[in-house]
């Protein structure tokens, strides 16, 4: 049997696998603060027929030997932690983070989650949580009866709101914190624009924003998305065309078969 015909094969499904994450950034060119994708291929093992330095003579040897690949694999896919477009809304409770940092949130099972979502919200019982309800850390209360117009976050974190019986004057109330990791790219993607820590990225590292390269925080501003719709269009192009070529190496090798048994008839 032909290998060629492996080979393409494998080449038409790193080709379905990365069209799969092409379709999977162009569908979230609108989700805040999402994060593209770029798929990584590795080269599969070689059958050698002749070994490169092969002796042959008592004082020479081949240049090069003879080597036949066996086609692609996909390794891995990395998330592209570069800013998005940040957007500005004017709603109070919305930030972005320009630069680098996550928000750190608390899901119900008590774990914990790592987000570029500033799209803020007041729960029920005052606390700041993202827009599936999900609490910050550290935890922030705003105290009852905020106006929202009132509500000010500072460029490093700092909360404030109106003091009672004196709204011209306002005390700070909480800070948010921003996270790090030395590989970010190294975050599980668990989607709703959550991360999870993984022994790739490294552990946590909390401190202010607008110190020790973390960025800061613009209340009324959410970032977008990282989609490149154009870059997106020509990775989708690249691929299909890469996909057909490997399905004509497959007919070839069909043909190929089917002349060397019309030989035998």
């Amino acid at each position: 049997m032909l290998r060629a015909l492996y080979t393409s094969a494998s080449g038409m499904k790193a080709q379905e696998l990365s069209i799969d994450n092409t379709a999977n950034n162009i569908a979230n060119v609108n989700t805040s603060a999402f994060k593209r994708s770029t798929i990584n291929f590795a080269d599969l093992f070689y059958t050698t027929l002749e070994q490169p330095g092969t002796s042959v003579s008592a004082s020479q040897t081949t240049p090069s030997g003879l080597q036949i690949g066996n086609g692609t694999r996909a390794t891995s896919t990395t998330k592209v932690f570069t800013s998005g477009t940040i957007e500005q809304t004017g709603f109070p409770l919305d930030i972005a983070i320009e630069g680098d940092g996550f928000l750190k949130v608390n899901l119900p099972n008590n774990e914990t989650r790592f987000t570029r979502a500033g799209s803020l919200r007041i729960d029920q019982n005052g606390q700041l949580v993202t827009a599936d309800g999900y609490p910050i850390e550290p935890a922030i209360s705003i105290p009852d009866g905020t106006s929202l117009a009132q509500l000010n976050i500072a460029a490093d974190g700092t909360v404030s709101a109106p003091q009672s019986g004196s709204p011209s004057v306002s005390n700070p109330i909480g800070q948010i914190q921003l996270f790090r990791f030395l590989n970010p790219a190294g975050l599980s993607s668990e989607g709703g624009n959550l991360y999870a820590e993984t022994p790739a990225s490294g552990q946590e590292v909390s401190g202010t924003p607008g110190l020790n390269g973390l960025g800061n925080i613009r209340q009324g501003f959410l970032e977008g998305s990282n989609v490149e719709v154009v870059t997106e269009l020509i990775s989708l192009i690249s691929a299909q065309r890469a996909y057909e070529v490997n399905s004509r190496a497959i007919k070839a090798g069909d043909e190929m078969l089917s002349t060397a048994t019309d030989i035998v008839r």
